[in-house]
């Protein structure tokens, strides 16, 4: 475990511009989330019966953090700021540390998240130990955070002990593209998704031969640049695409299918596409909207569905840390007036105690 003392110092030793810029993804993060808080409500009939839903935070949250080929502090933000909008009471975060040395802006942000339990585990072993717990830890409510294959197939294997937010695979990015585009902004954001595990896909449709073949040419130039370029690489050859389509409606088609963690609208309106568009985890339109604006400042989460599940998944958000109860009370006179087709109902699937249970409340 971390000593508080090592993110005070960390978070103290920071540049001033970086520790800036901290400070404005945090309440660029927070502000967004806070619109995301669900309320608890009551409705009252006039007979009597009080209806409701009460909403509570979890009490305690286990937060992993990647650390093994880089480290990503703007992931503990994501993670722990909806936690704290929440109402979280704790907050345990697990992350790596190769070579037994944590990351020191990933330190700064937990102490202005105001995250006191660091433990240095990584992988299905971290999973783990914040789904069962030990001798001095307890165990937490609910485990989010992204991470690789292990990660991911060991909550898949704790939900029901747990709850999760999703089971996340390697970054995507999908991009629409028509005639107007700039090649120069399309090369490098499929990039930006290229450079991050050589198993990233990125993935753009456009409606121009033109600017498939400039983008292809954009993306081989850029390469030489990366200091990643052995990662993204692999990913373009691998796993990476231009597609030219016919219409603009057969390429959105397309993605929707897809069905991208993050998709780029890079078209002359995009705002008018924005109908059409079904499934992506994240959506950026136009031409100054690039992914990793999303990543770190714009406030959206980050941690997003990928693997085509952005047809049944959304980002992860405050609900995620949320749980809610059903409030039901009925007086004599509410009874009275629903009671009866209560029972029969319970009649008809030969519950007795159920009828019973209702029918000796019905007035006289």
């Amino acid at each position: 475990m971390i000593p508080v003392e090592d993110m005070q110092i960390a978070y103290n030793n920071m540049d001033k511009e970086l520790k800036d810029s901290l400070h404005l993804a945090y309440d660029r993060i927070k502000s967004y989330h806070e619109k995301q808080l669900p309320k608890s409500w009551m409705n009252y009939e006039s007979n009597g019966t009080i209806l409701g839903q009460k909403v509570t935070a979890v009490d305690r949250a286990g937060l992993y953090i990647p650390g093994g080929k880089a480290a990503y502090p703007s992931s503990l933000l994501m993670n722990a700021i909806p936690a704290i909008v929440a109402g979280v009471e704790e907050i345990v975060v697990c992350t790596p540390t190769p070579d037994n040395e944590p990351n020191e802006l990933l330190l700064a942000a937990c102490h202005l998240c105001g995250i006191k339990t660091v433990i240095k585990v990584g992988g299905a072993s971290a999973i783990a130990l914040m789904a069962y717990g030990s001798k001095t830890l307890k165990k937490v409510d609910v485990i989010t955070g992204p991470g690789n294959i292990f990660v991911a197939t060991a909550k898949k294997l704790v939900f029901g002990e747990v709850n999760i937010d999703m089971i996340a695979g390697p970054s995507e990015i999908g991009i629409l593209a028509d005639e107007t585009a700039n090649t120069n902004y399309l090369a490098i954001d499929l990039l930006s998704q290229a450079e991050h595990d050589e198993m990233a896909s990125s993935i753009m449709i456009t409606t121009s031969q033109r600017i498939a073949d400039e983008t292809s040419t954009e993306v081989d130039n850029y390469l030489k640049e990366l200091e990643r370029n052995e990662i993204a690489q692999k990913s373009i050859d691998e796993r990476g695409c231009i597609i030219v389509t016919s219409s603009m409606g057969e390429a959105i088609d397309l993605m929707n299918d897809i069905a991208p963690e993050h998709l780029e609208v890079m078209t002359q309106s995009p705002f008018e596409l924005l109908p059409k568009i079904k499934h992506a985890g994240a959506i950026f339109l136009g031409q100054n909207t690039p992914e990793p604006i999303g990543d770190y400042i714009a406030g959206p989460n980050h941690t997003l569905p990928t693997g085509g599940t952005a047809k049944f998944y959304s980002p992860l958000n405050v609900e995620d840390f949320m749980k809610k109860s059903s409030i039901i009370s009925f007086s004599q006179n509410a009874i009275d007036e629903i009671g009866e087709q209560c029972a029969l109902l319970a009649d008809t699937e030969g519950l007795t105690a159920h009828a019973k249970s209702v029918r000796v409340r019905l007035g006289k």
